[in-house]
Formats: structure tokens, sequence, C-alpha cells
């Protein structure tokens, strides 16, 4: 066999394997995340061990025949997951502590985020904007409730200004979200490239109005005047300094179970699954392609937008520059969710627990941010390359069904 047969066939191989991955059911990619989760603590667990064995501290927390041990990776990833939730096998726990709160916080923006980009990646296209487009979809729910506030008072200004502030942040997003949308339907534009060069625009824009016209005259800060307490969620449940409400994450279950719906019992959502999955039978069966590409970015940009209203309205009660990551994050939780509303949930959630207990281990122990960071992405990408490569399967198996079987060893082009 020459070098190029082989290659071939290894190259047939590998596409076999990854179409069967794209195949495994809900209970084995279950299984699959556990096991990379375990994995990626036991990888992470050597990683602080030799860290710790290398780095120079005053209070080790081992010292055998001369070497020192600085850094504790039991209780390193202890705090990450348990200190999250804020120590449930602690005598006294309660789920309503601060930082269960700050966990269920980042999960509640999170989940928006991530059926943004879900939503968009199961019509086959790569919505990268979805940090801009809850940049827009903020900042003009705070300009918004702040135009609305004084036109309102008491009762009917709280039942107002939040669905009114919700309203605005996804006709922002939705609208900045269908830019890229039409420039890909009726000019051929990349849309990766777009949308995020959008997130630019949409980061300077927002400076620019937060820093000028709209700027708070009493803050130092490139911040808006506050929202007035109605224009915010209110906090029922939790401790009010918590900065969460149990109605955002309400909304973002609602979100979850109506693109669900939207997605699997729907015309249009099966048209757009359709058009993201296979393409070319979307466009022979009548999917119009540009009216269903307009329509799932306007839509994947207005879920984002909504995220933002919901950072404004619950986290900030204001609209603040240097807006947290969490439209590129969205983009992981989707991938490991597998582009499934559903899984969005749980994806978030393990998000959620990461950022909130990086902030635990950062004060709890001595560890370096720099090697948290590490542990955090090494988590990421074990549980989350998985999911992509089964994505990918799911492509290859499509392609197949278009062009037919293809050789063994050769093939059509893909």
């Amino acid at each position: 066999m020459s070098g190029a047969d082989s290659d071939r066939e290894w190259v047939a191989t590998l596409r076999q394997r990854l179409i069967a991955l794209g195949q495994t059911s809900a209970g084995e990619r279950v299984l699959i995340a556990l096991s990379a989760l375990a994995l990626s603590v036991l990888v992470g667990t050597v990683i602080v061990f030799v860290a710790g064995l290398v780095a120079t501290c005053r209070d080790p927390v081992l010292t055998l025949g001369g070497t020192t041990l600085c850094y504790d990776p039991f209780y390193v990833f202890d705090r990450l997951f348990l200190g999250a939730l804020g120590d449930p096998f602690a005598g006294g726990w309660s789920p309503l502590n601060p930082q269960f709160a700050l966990t269920l916080r980042e999960t509640t923006v999170l989940i928006f985020t991530g059926l943004s980009v879900a939503l968009a990646f199961r019509a086959g296209i790569f919505n990268i904007g979805t940090q801009g487009q809850l940049i827009v979809g903020g900042l003009l729910s705070a300009l918004t409730v702040l135009w609305a506030a004084p036109l309102v008072s008491g009762g009917l200004g709280a039942l107002l200004l939040v669905p009114l502030g919700i309203a605005a942040g996804a006709v922002g997003g939705g609208a900045y979200g269908a830019i890229p949308g039409a420039l890909k339907a009726y000019a051929e534009a990349n849309e990766v490239i777009t949308t995020i060069m959008l997130n630019f625009v949409a980061v300077l824009v927002a400076r620019y109005l937060v820093t000028g016209p709209f700027n708070d005259p009493n803050s130092q800060a490139n911040q808006t005047p506050p929202l007035p307490e109605i224009g915010q969620f209110p906090s029922v449940v939790f401790d009010p300094r918590t900065d969460f409400s149990i109605f955002a994450l309400l909304l973002a279950l609602a979100f979850v179970g109506g693109l669900y719906y939207l997605l699997t019992q729907t015309a249009f959502g099966y048209d757009l699954r359709t058009a993201g999955i296979q393409p070319a039978a979307a466009e022979y069966g009548g999917v119009d392609a540009a009216r269903t590409i307009v329509a799932s970015l306007t839509l994947s940009g207005a879920i984002g937008g909504v995220g933002g209203a919901v950072y404004v309205m619950m986290i900030l009660g204001k609209f603040q520059t240097g807006v947290p990551s969490y439209g590129f994050d969205g983009i992981t939780v989707s991938i490991l969710a597998g582009n499934n509303p559903l899984g969005v949930v749980f994806a978030g959630a393990l998000f959620g627990v990461l950022k909130s207990g990086s902030t635990v281990v950062a004060f709890a122990t001595n560890v370096p941010p720099q090697l948290v960071g590490v542990l955090r992405g090494l988590i990421i990408l074990f549980v989350a390359m998985p999911e992509f490569f089964r994505l990918v399967g799911r492509r290859l198996a499509a392609r197949e069904d278009d062009a037919g079987p293809a050789p063994v060893g050769g093939g059509a082009d893909d």
C-alpha cells in the first residue's frame, strides 16, 4: 500500500468515527461529558501539584524531605466546585447564600447568550456577534427605562418598566443581529467576519454614547445614570445585595422552553434546522434561504439583547462600559450543549459554577489567578471538545446523505 493510499484510508477511518460520534445518544453524551470532566480534574490536579512544587511560598501546605508543596490541588478543586455552591456539605447551609446567588446570576446571563448562539448554529450560521448584540440590547434597555421612568410611577411603573426594558433589549439586539443576516443573505458576506467586526462597532459606539450624551454627571465612571428601583428586576427571595433575581432566571428558563418548542414543533423551526443540517435539501424543498438567514440571526440577536437587558436591569442597575465577555462565553456554552436549548441550561450552570468558584479560589487559596484561569480553560476544553467533534460528525453525515456514500480510499469532494 502506497503512502497516499494509507493517508486516504486513515482520513476515511477518521471520517467514519466522527460520523459515529455524531450519532451517539443523549445518555452516551452525558457519560462522555462526565468522563471528560473527571479527566480534566485529574489533569488539573497534576498541573496544580507540579506548580506547587516549583513555586515559592511562605506557608507551604506540605513539607516532606526538604520538598515543599505550595498548593493543595484537592482543596483548590473543592473551592472551585463546592465553594461556588456555598459549601453545601457544611453545617447550616442555605440555598439562599450569597455565593450560590452569584453562581445563579452568572448562569442566568449565560443561558441567554448560549441560546442566542445555539439558535444561529442550528441554522448553520456562525454568529460570533452575540457580545455586540448583548451590548446594544443592554444599552437600549437602559436608555428606554430611563426615558420611560418619569412617565410612570408606583405599582404601574413596576409592572411596565421591566417588560419595557426587556422588549427594548430584544429590539436592539435583534436589529443589530439583522445587519449581518442581511449582509450574508443578500450580499454573500461572511457572517463570521461581519459579526466579529460588529462587536467592535458596538463597543465603540456604546463607549461614545455613555461617555458623551448619556453620561451620568454624578459619576467618574463611563456609565448612564442609575435606573430607578422600579426599573430593575425585583429581589424577592435572595438578598438584594447579591444582584440576583429569581424572576430573571425564570425568564431564562421560559426562553429555553420557548426556543425548544420553536425548533421542534413549528414549521419555521423545521425549516431552520433543515437549512442548518442539509442546506441543499432545504433549498430543494422550497425553503427561502435568504429569509431563513435573516430571521435566524435577527432572533438570535434578540435573545442576546434580552441577555444584555437582564445584565443591566439585574446586575448593574445601569449601563456601564467594560461589559464582561458573556457573548463569547455563550459560544462555548452552545458547543458544550450541542446547540440544544435544553442542554444550554446545564452548560450554562457549569460555566456559572466555574466563574463563581474562581472567585472563591482566589480568596480562599494562594493559587495565582493565572493558574485558576488555566484550570477553568482545561475543564471547558475537555468537556466541550467531544461535543464539538460530535457536531462535526453530524455535518459529515448530512453531507454523505446529500452526496451519497463515498468509496473508502477516495470520496466525493467536500
